[in-house]
């Protein structure tokens, strides 16, 4: 569904562990949101077979974000950009500079009325563009504007993946309510049921008794959730089940 407005433009300031694992810091409101445009570029491979295309592969490689914001303050400026706020408060920016990574999360107003909401994990951003106009008869407005990169995270998921981009409908059937409404209190981490492994030992095995003679069966079934079914045989009879 088409979208209509765009705010809660938030970022999460991000700290790598010496194997490169993320941990994002509580969001915080980075300004207010004119536009932004996402493009995305993917590493191809193409096998070609039989005089045909026969495997294509498509994979995200990276993104660029264009942010089009009313202010960028020099809290933010230094978060994404990392330049200095000194001694009397004043920004200062240096060839040196190179900002970390952070982690980018908005809302996009849909026609219907309800919200889509983005969790971008990682995003590297530059020295942001800056226009500046002389008054004249009318008034222009002249806002500047940030470009940062698009990565995927090193933190994988529940599925051994690298996440670069949540996104949810708040009007989609199942989204439960606690999804949106803490959906910028902290980053969202992707949640995927883990497998069910059950693990059934039966003993003893291959028992031979002689009449009127008792044995004892056990069975050991470790799960943590699941239907457990289970029988015993007697010369290839089924006894209990």
């Amino acid at each position: 569904m088409a979208t209509i407005g765009l705010d809660n433009l938030y970022y999460s300031k991000i700290t790598e562990d010496i194997d490169g694992t993320e941990t994002y810091a509580a969001p915080v409101k980075l300004a207010k949101a004119i536009n932004a445009d996402i493009s995305i570029e993917l590493a191809e491979a193409i096998l070609y077979a039989d005089d045909g295309a026969a495997v294509v592969v498509k994979e995200f490689k990276n993104g660029n974000l264009s942010l089009g914001i009313d202010d960028l303050g020099s809290t933010a400026a230094g978060d994404l950009t990392g330049a200095k706020i000194d001694d009397n408060k004043v920004l200062i920016s240096t060839s040196e500079d190179g900002g970390t990574p952070v982690a980018i999360g908005f809302r996009a107003k849909k026609a219907n009325g309800k919200y889509r909401y983005f969790w971008l994990y990682k995003v590297k951003f530059g020295i942001p563009a800056t226009n500046l106009q002389t008054k004249g008869d009318s008034i222009t407005f002249q806002t500047p504007t940030i470009e940062g990169t698009v990565m995927r995270r090193n933190k994988t998921d529940a599925n051994g993946n690298h996440p670069w981009k949540s996104e949810v409908n708040e009007d989609d059937t199942g989204v439960a309510a606690a999804t949106i409404t803490s959906w910028f209190t902290e980053v969202y981490e992707p949640v995927f049921e883990e497998e069910v492994v059950i693990t059934i030992t039966v003993q003893p095995q291959d028992d031979t008794v002689t009449e009127g003679v008792g044995a004892e069966l056990s069975v050991t079934a470790t799960a943590s959730s699941g239907t457990l079914s289970y029988q015993w045989y007697s010369n290839d009879s089924v006894v209990f089940q």
